[in-house]
Formats: C-alpha cells, sequence, structure tokens
C-alpha cells in the first residue's frame, strides 16, 4: 500500500484543515496517510531530521511538509532537503526543472487541477489568450508551464503581476484567466471574483 507522509509545524488553523482533508483522501485512494505533528517551536533541524528519516523510510512514497512554516525555519532549505523521488509537492528545484521540459512525475495540486478542470469542459481553446496572474512558485509558474506545454493551436500565455496595470485587458481579452490572486481585476475598473 502506498504511503504519504505528512508534516504538519505548528497549529496555523487553515494547514490542519488541510491535513485532515488530505489524509481523508489517502483513505479514499488506498493510501496509508502517516501524520506528524511537530510544536511550533520545533527546530529547523528537528524537521530536517524528520525528513531525513521519511526519504529512507521504504513504507514512505511521498512526503509533503504543510506550507507556510513558522518563521524560524528555512522553507527552501525543508524543500531542498526532501528526496525529489519523493516531492509530492513538486516544490524541489530537480521536479521544477522536470515541470519546465515537460518530463515531470509529481505536479503542484492546484496547477494540475486547473488543467484537469480546462479538459474536462472539452471546450476548444485553441487560438485563445489565456492569462496567468501571479508568479509563484507553486501555483503561477507551473500554471503557465504546463499551459505552454499543451498543443493548442495558436495558443497565447501573457503572464500579469496581480498589481499590474494591465492585468484587466488581459484578462477581458482571455478566453481564459487563471488566477492566484484574490480578485481578477476584468477591464474598465471591474473587479471580478469569478475567473478561474
Amino acid at each position: 500500500m502506498p504511503g504519504l507522509a505528512v508534516i504538519l509545524v505548528g497549529n496555523d488553523p487553515a494547514s490542519q484543515v488541510y491535513v485532515r482533508n488530505k489524509q481523508r483522501a489517502c483513505e479514499e485512494v488506498g493510501f496509508h496517510p502517516y501524520e506528524y505533528r511537530m510544536n511550533e517551536n520545533a527546530t529547523q533541524e528537528q524537521l530536517l531530521d524528520l525528513i531525513g528519516v521519511l526519504n529512507k523510510d521504504n513504507k514512505v512514497n511521498g512526503i509533503l511538509v504543510q506550507l507556510p512554516l513558522p518563521e524560524h525555519i528555512d522553507e527552501q532549505a525543508v524543500i531542498h532537503a526532501i528526496s525529489p523521488l519523493k516531492d509530492v509537492d513538486a516544490f524541489h528545484p530537480v521536479n521544477v526543472g522536470k515541470i519546465m521540459i515537460g518530463d515531470y512525475d509529481f505536479l503542484p495540486c492546484t496547477p494540475a487541477g486547473i488543467m484537469e478542470l480546462i479538459a474536462s469542459t472539452d471546450v476548444d481553446i485553441s487560438g485563445k489568450q489565456c492569462v496567468v496572474i501571479g508568479r509563484s512558485n507553486i501555483v503561477g509558474k507551473p500554471m503557465a508551464m504546463l499551459l505552454l506545454q499543451k498543443e493548442w493551436n495558436g495558443y497565447h500565455l501573457p503572464f500579469s503581476h496581480e498589481e499590474s496595470e494591465r492585468t484587466g485587458s488581459q484578462c477581458r481579452y482571455s478566453g481564459s484567466c487563471h488566477r492566484q490572486a484574490k480578485v481578477c481585476h476584468c477591464g474598465h475598473g471591474e473587479r471580478r471574483s469569478n475567473c478561474h
């Protein structure tokens, strides 16, 4: 049975909900969930030691460290410590590079979900413009890479920062607007929250 290790550091309420949902999803698909909770005062060294143990554990096929981490822990050091072969979030630089060239093992969940949603519509988006609002390493950049790899005829993909003055006009003329920003500005000063 595949095993997913989920590590939660601290007591962030939203993170606790995410971890609970991941545990439930594991059980639904027949994965064994391994949950590791560390208090918010846990040191970076303690977290890295746990990751090192899980990297070597053959019962654990995937490792997921719930973000955000407490301020005293270096998020990048933690991401780099996870074996790329077990980095199910696809945040490790090796996996980011594999996404870039289209030869990936794992995908970040939000971009992967958006691609599934697009495919499920059966709408022909050839020749359309898609705007990705936001450029985070977790959503914006991998979203753009996945869209660029699709063989859609004449597809145009501009990036937009969520504070850009051009965001509204880009959304207005796009066939698809993917946002990680909370509100999509869609032309003429209009603020819409119903962009994808």
